[in-house]
C-alpha cells in the first residue's frame, strides 16, 4: 500500500478538475455508494464535485482530501 500525503491528494484533485471521476464513498455496515460526477473546485481543505442522483437531480456534494487519505471515500478517473 502506497503511502501518500494529504499534499498529494490535494495535488492529483487540481489536476483533475474539470474532469469525469467516480467516487466511492464508504457509508459503514458494508454498504458503499457510488457516485459519478465531474470535479468542480479545490479549495484548501475540501473539493467539491457536481453529480447526478438517481432521479438526474445534480447536486453539488464536499468532501475533503482526509476522506481520501483513511479511504472512507475512493476517488477513480472514469476514463
Amino acid at each position: 500500500m502506497e503511502q501518500r500525503s494529504v499534499n498529494d491528494i490535494r495535488r492529483q484533485v487540481k489536476d483533475s478538475i474539470g474532469k469525469e471521476v467516480i467516487l466511492k464513498a464508504d457509508m459503514g455496515r458494508k454498504r458503499i455508494k457510488t457516485k459519478t460526477g465531474v470535479i468542480v473546485d479545490a479549495f484548501p481543505s475540501v473539493f467539491t464535485v457536481k453529480v447526478n442522483n438517481d432521479f438526474d437531480v445534480e447536486r453539488t456534494v464536499s468532501y475533503s482530501y482526509s476522506d481520501i487519505l483513511t479511504s472512507t471515500v475512493e476517488l477513480l478517473s472514469a476514463e
